[in-house]
Protein backbone atom coordinates (compact mmCIF):
# COMPACT_ATOMS: atom_id res chain seq x y z
CA UNK A 1 0.00 0.00 0.00
CA UNK A 2 1.35 3.41 -1.00
CA UNK A 3 0.35 6.72 0.52
CA UNK A 4 -0.17 8.34 -2.88
CA UNK A 5 -2.78 5.69 -3.73
CA UNK A 6 -4.77 6.75 -0.66
CA UNK A 7 -4.32 10.38 -1.74
CA UNK A 8 -5.79 9.48 -5.15
CA UNK A 9 -8.91 8.03 -3.52
CA UNK A 10 -9.25 11.12 -1.33
CA UNK A 11 -8.86 13.38 -4.38
CA UNK A 12 -11.53 11.50 -6.36
CA UNK A 13 -13.86 11.84 -3.39
CA UNK A 14 -13.13 15.57 -3.17
CA UNK A 15 -13.44 16.40 -6.89
CA UNK A 16 -16.10 13.91 -7.89
CA UNK A 17 -14.33 12.13 -10.76
CA UNK A 18 -11.06 10.48 -11.67
CA UNK A 19 -10.57 12.96 -14.51
CA UNK A 20 -10.91 16.07 -12.33
CA UNK A 21 -8.79 14.53 -9.56
CA UNK A 22 -6.01 13.62 -12.00
CA UNK A 23 -6.01 17.17 -13.35
CA UNK A 24 -5.71 18.63 -9.85
CA UNK A 25 -2.86 16.29 -8.84
CA UNK A 26 -1.12 16.59 -12.23
CA UNK A 27 -1.02 12.85 -12.94
CA UNK A 28 -2.52 11.04 -15.90
CA UNK A 29 -6.03 9.66 -15.60
CA UNK A 30 -4.77 6.20 -16.58
CA UNK A 31 -2.11 6.25 -13.86
CA UNK A 32 -4.63 7.27 -11.21
CA UNK A 33 -7.21 4.67 -12.29
CA UNK A 34 -4.64 1.88 -12.29
CA UNK A 35 -3.32 2.91 -8.86
CA UNK A 36 -6.84 2.91 -7.35
CA UNK A 37 -7.60 -0.47 -8.96
CA UNK A 38 -4.38 -1.88 -7.50
CA UNK A 39 -5.30 -0.53 -4.04
CA UNK A 40 -8.77 -2.08 -4.28
CA UNK A 41 -7.25 -5.45 -5.23
CA UNK A 42 -4.77 -5.21 -2.35
CA UNK A 43 -7.50 -4.38 0.19
CA UNK A 44 -10.01 -6.76 -1.32
CA UNK A 45 -12.80 -4.15 -1.38
CA UNK A 46 -14.31 -1.82 -3.95
CA UNK A 47 -13.58 1.72 -2.77
CA UNK A 48 -15.26 3.70 -5.57
CA UNK A 49 -18.46 3.51 -7.52
CA UNK A 50 -17.84 4.79 -11.02
CA UNK A 51 -20.60 6.37 -13.11
CA UNK A 52 -20.78 8.28 -16.37
CA UNK A 53 -21.12 11.50 -14.39
CA UNK A 54 -18.16 10.76 -12.11
CA UNK A 55 -17.19 8.66 -9.12
CA UNK A 56 -17.99 8.48 -5.42
CA UNK A 57 -17.11 6.33 -2.44
CA UNK A 58 -18.80 2.95 -2.27
CA UNK A 59 -20.43 1.69 0.93
CA UNK A 60 -17.17 -0.13 1.76
CA UNK A 61 -15.23 3.02 0.99
CA UNK A 62 -17.48 5.06 3.29
CA UNK A 63 -16.83 2.58 6.09
CA UNK A 64 -13.08 2.93 5.60
CA UNK A 65 -13.09 6.71 5.09
CA UNK A 66 -12.17 7.51 8.70
CA UNK A 67 -9.18 5.16 8.60
CA UNK A 68 -8.10 6.59 5.24
CA UNK A 69 -8.30 10.17 6.57
CA UNK A 70 -6.38 9.29 9.74
CA UNK A 71 -3.64 7.60 7.72
CA UNK A 72 -3.22 10.61 5.43
CA UNK A 73 -3.16 13.02 8.37
CA UNK A 74 -0.54 10.89 10.15
CA UNK A 75 1.58 10.85 6.98
CA UNK A 76 1.34 14.63 6.71
CA UNK A 77 2.36 15.08 10.36
CA UNK A 78 5.35 12.83 9.73
CA UNK A 79 6.37 14.88 6.67
CA UNK A 80 6.14 18.11 8.68
CA UNK A 81 8.14 16.64 11.55
CA UNK A 82 10.87 15.46 9.18
CA UNK A 83 10.89 18.85 7.46
CA UNK A 84 11.24 20.69 10.75
CA UNK A 85 14.00 18.35 11.85
CA UNK A 86 15.97 18.84 8.64
CA UNK A 87 15.23 22.54 8.15
CA UNK A 88 18.05 25.01 8.59
CA UNK A 89 17.81 27.37 11.58
CA UNK A 90 15.84 30.45 10.57
CA UNK A 91 16.15 34.05 11.77
CA UNK A 92 13.33 36.52 11.06
CA UNK A 93 14.64 39.96 10.09
CA UNK A 94 12.73 43.21 9.77
CA UNK A 95 14.43 45.96 7.79
CA UNK A 96 13.58 49.55 6.92
CA UNK A 97 15.27 48.99 3.54
CA UNK A 98 18.39 50.95 4.46
CA UNK A 99 21.70 49.29 3.73
CA UNK A 100 19.86 46.28 2.32
CA UNK A 101 22.00 45.91 -0.80
CA UNK A 102 25.21 47.09 0.84
CA UNK A 103 24.96 45.35 4.22
CA UNK A 104 22.08 42.90 4.74
CA UNK A 105 22.32 41.00 1.47
CA UNK A 106 26.13 40.56 1.60
CA UNK A 107 25.84 39.50 5.26
CA UNK A 108 23.21 36.93 4.30
CA UNK A 109 25.60 35.51 1.72
CA UNK A 110 28.02 34.71 4.56
CA UNK A 111 25.51 32.56 6.44
CA UNK A 112 26.08 29.37 4.45
CA UNK A 113 29.84 29.36 4.96
CA UNK A 114 30.24 28.48 8.65
CA UNK A 115 29.62 25.34 10.66
CA UNK A 116 26.08 26.51 11.50
CA UNK A 117 24.20 27.33 8.33
CA UNK A 118 21.32 29.78 8.77
CA UNK A 119 18.43 30.93 6.62
CA UNK A 120 16.78 34.33 6.89
CA UNK A 121 13.21 35.45 6.51
CA UNK A 122 13.36 39.14 5.58
CA UNK A 123 10.43 41.55 5.95
CA UNK A 124 10.53 45.14 4.66
CA UNK A 125 8.78 47.21 7.32
CA UNK A 126 8.68 50.69 8.80
CA UNK A 127 10.34 51.53 12.10
CA UNK A 128 7.31 51.27 14.35
CA UNK A 129 6.26 48.00 12.73
CA UNK A 130 9.70 46.55 13.40
CA UNK A 131 9.68 47.64 17.03
CA UNK A 132 6.19 46.28 17.63
CA UNK A 133 7.02 42.94 16.05
CA UNK A 134 10.26 42.65 18.02
CA UNK A 135 8.43 43.20 21.30
CA UNK A 136 5.71 40.72 20.30
CA UNK A 137 8.27 38.13 19.25
CA UNK A 138 7.13 38.06 15.63
CA UNK A 139 10.62 38.85 14.31
CA UNK A 140 14.03 38.25 15.86
CA UNK A 141 16.19 41.11 14.58
CA UNK A 142 15.48 44.58 13.23
CA UNK A 143 17.65 46.84 11.08
CA UNK A 144 16.66 50.40 11.90
CA UNK A 145 17.91 53.90 11.08
CA UNK A 146 17.96 56.26 14.04
CA UNK A 147 19.19 59.72 14.96
CA UNK A 148 20.33 58.87 18.50
CA UNK A 149 19.99 56.38 21.36
CA UNK A 150 16.86 58.24 22.41
CA UNK A 151 15.10 56.68 19.41
CA UNK A 152 15.32 53.19 20.95
CA UNK A 153 12.32 51.78 22.85
CA UNK A 154 13.19 50.70 26.44
CA UNK A 155 12.24 47.08 25.72
CA UNK A 156 14.81 46.91 22.92
CA UNK A 157 18.57 46.68 22.75
CA UNK A 158 20.24 48.74 20.02
CA UNK A 159 23.63 47.81 18.55
CA UNK A 160 25.18 50.45 16.23
CA UNK A 161 26.54 49.15 12.95
CA UNK A 162 27.55 52.14 10.84
CA UNK A 163 27.17 55.93 11.00
CA UNK A 164 26.01 57.55 7.79
CA UNK A 165 26.23 61.00 6.30
CA UNK A 166 23.61 62.37 3.90
CA UNK A 167 24.37 62.36 0.18
CA UNK A 168 22.40 63.45 -2.83
CA UNK A 169 21.66 60.44 -5.03
CA UNK A 170 21.46 61.40 -8.70
CA UNK A 171 21.53 59.58 -12.05
CA UNK A 172 25.10 59.21 -13.30
CA UNK A 173 24.18 61.20 -16.41
CA UNK A 174 22.77 64.13 -14.41
CA UNK A 175 24.79 67.42 -14.41
CA UNK A 176 24.88 67.34 -10.59
CA UNK A 177 26.77 64.03 -10.72
CA UNK A 178 29.95 65.87 -11.69
CA UNK A 179 29.82 68.29 -8.74
CA UNK A 180 32.12 67.89 -5.74
CA UNK A 181 29.13 68.73 -3.56
CA UNK A 182 25.57 69.97 -3.97
CA UNK A 183 23.43 72.30 -1.92
CA UNK A 184 19.85 71.86 -0.91
CA UNK A 185 18.97 74.71 -3.24
CA UNK A 186 20.49 72.68 -6.10
CA UNK A 187 18.01 69.91 -5.34
CA UNK A 188 14.88 72.05 -4.91
CA UNK A 189 14.03 72.43 -8.62
CA UNK A 190 14.61 68.72 -9.34
CA UNK A 191 11.92 66.02 -9.33
CA UNK A 192 12.48 64.54 -5.87
CA UNK A 193 12.00 60.93 -4.75
CA UNK A 194 10.62 61.05 -1.21
CA UNK A 195 10.41 58.20 1.29
CA UNK A 196 6.93 57.46 2.60
CA UNK A 197 5.83 58.85 5.95
CA UNK A 198 7.00 56.45 8.65
CA UNK A 199 10.56 56.11 7.36
CA UNK A 200 13.24 58.01 9.23
CA UNK A 201 14.56 59.40 5.94
CA UNK A 202 11.19 61.07 5.39
CA UNK A 203 11.64 62.95 8.68
CA UNK A 204 15.29 63.57 7.89
CA UNK A 205 14.54 65.23 4.54
CA UNK A 206 11.82 67.32 6.16
CA UNK A 207 14.40 68.48 8.68
CA UNK A 208 17.06 69.16 6.02
CA UNK A 209 14.71 71.31 3.98
CA UNK A 210 13.33 73.00 7.10
CA UNK A 211 9.87 71.57 6.54
CA UNK A 212 9.66 72.68 2.89
CA UNK A 213 11.10 69.88 0.69
CA UNK A 214 10.88 70.05 -3.12
CA UNK A 215 7.24 70.22 -4.20
CA UNK A 216 7.52 68.18 -7.38
CA UNK A 217 8.34 64.53 -6.86
CA UNK A 218 7.38 60.93 -6.30
CA UNK A 219 6.98 58.74 -3.22
CA UNK A 220 9.01 55.58 -2.61
CA UNK A 221 8.56 52.68 -0.21
CA UNK A 222 12.11 52.61 1.12
CA UNK A 223 15.63 53.38 -0.03
CA UNK A 224 16.06 50.37 -2.33
CA UNK A 225 13.09 51.34 -4.49
CA UNK A 226 14.18 54.98 -4.27
CA UNK A 227 17.61 54.15 -5.75
CA UNK A 228 15.98 52.23 -8.57
CA UNK A 229 13.79 55.24 -9.35
CA UNK A 230 16.87 57.47 -9.44
CA UNK A 231 18.65 54.99 -11.73
CA UNK A 232 15.67 55.20 -14.09
CA UNK A 233 15.99 59.03 -14.02
CA UNK A 234 12.64 59.52 -12.30
CA UNK A 235 14.22 62.06 -9.98
CA UNK A 236 16.90 62.62 -7.34
CA UNK A 237 16.84 61.84 -3.65
CA UNK A 238 18.77 62.14 -0.38
CA UNK A 239 19.94 59.02 1.47
CA UNK A 240 22.71 58.03 3.85
CA UNK A 241 26.02 57.22 2.19
CA UNK A 242 26.05 53.67 3.62
CA UNK A 243 22.87 52.98 1.63
CA UNK A 244 24.50 54.04 -1.65
CA UNK A 245 28.26 53.52 -1.67
CA UNK A 246 28.85 49.95 -2.80
CA UNK A 247 25.30 49.43 -4.04
CA UNK A 248 25.29 47.55 -7.39
CA UNK A 249 23.51 50.51 -8.99
CA UNK A 250 26.37 52.75 -7.85
CA UNK A 251 29.24 50.42 -8.69
CA UNK A 252 27.77 49.76 -12.15
CA UNK A 253 27.69 53.52 -12.84
CA UNK A 254 23.93 54.08 -12.91
CA UNK A 255 23.70 56.37 -9.88
CA UNK A 256 26.14 58.68 -8.09
CA UNK A 257 26.43 59.74 -4.45
CA UNK A 258 27.31 63.46 -4.12
CA UNK A 259 27.99 64.98 -0.68
CA UNK A 260 25.64 67.65 0.62
CA UNK A 261 27.35 70.96 1.28
CA UNK A 262 27.42 72.08 4.90
CA UNK A 263 27.14 70.28 8.23
CA UNK A 264 24.21 67.94 8.68
CA UNK A 265 23.12 65.44 11.35
CA UNK A 266 24.34 61.88 10.95
CA UNK A 267 22.15 58.77 10.91
CA UNK A 268 23.12 55.46 12.51
CA UNK A 269 22.08 52.07 11.15
CA UNK A 270 21.48 49.80 14.14
CA UNK A 271 20.59 46.22 14.95
CA UNK A 272 17.66 46.10 17.34
CA UNK A 273 16.40 43.11 19.29
CA UNK A 274 14.09 42.52 22.24
CA UNK A 275 15.98 42.51 25.55
CA UNK A 276 13.79 39.66 26.81
CA UNK A 277 14.41 37.43 23.79
CA UNK A 278 16.88 34.56 23.95
CA UNK A 279 19.87 34.90 21.64
CA UNK A 280 19.81 31.63 19.70
CA UNK A 281 22.90 30.18 18.01
CA UNK A 282 21.38 31.10 14.64
CA UNK A 283 20.85 34.69 15.78
CA UNK A 284 24.47 34.88 16.97
CA UNK A 285 25.61 33.78 13.52
CA UNK A 286 23.48 36.45 11.83
CA UNK A 287 24.60 39.18 14.23
CA UNK A 288 28.21 38.23 13.63
CA UNK A 289 27.71 38.33 9.85
CA UNK A 290 26.05 41.75 10.05
CA UNK A 291 28.80 43.17 12.22
CA UNK A 292 31.53 41.75 9.95
CA UNK A 293 29.86 43.24 6.88
CA UNK A 294 29.36 46.55 8.70
CA UNK A 295 33.14 46.69 9.30
CA UNK A 296 33.68 46.35 5.55
CA UNK A 297 31.11 49.08 4.87
CA UNK A 298 32.81 51.42 7.36
CA UNK A 299 36.18 50.75 5.71
CA UNK A 300 34.69 51.44 2.28
CA UNK A 301 33.16 54.70 3.49
CA UNK A 302 36.44 55.80 5.11
CA UNK A 303 38.12 55.36 1.74
CA UNK A 304 35.35 57.04 -0.24
CA UNK A 305 34.45 59.98 1.99
CA UNK A 306 37.62 62.00 1.30
CA UNK A 307 37.21 61.27 -2.40
CA UNK A 308 33.55 62.30 -2.26
CA UNK A 309 34.49 65.53 -0.52
CA UNK A 310 37.26 66.34 -3.01
CA UNK A 311 35.44 65.40 -6.23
Amino acid sequence: MRIEHLEYVAAVTRYGSVRRASEQLHVSQATMSEAINRLERELGVRLLERHRSGARLSAEGQALLGHLTNTLESAERLRRAVGQHLALPRVRVGTVSAGTSTLLVPATRRLGRGELRVTTEVHQLQVEQIRTRLVEGLIDVGLVNQFSDHDTAPQLESIPLVVGRPVAVVPASHPLAERSEVTLDDLRPEPFVRMHTGYLMHRYVERLFDGAPPEHGHDSDGAELGKMMVAQRVGVTVLTDYSVVGDPLETSGLIRAVPLAGEHPTVTLTIQRARSARVTPAMKVLLGALQAQAALVRSRLDERRPALAER
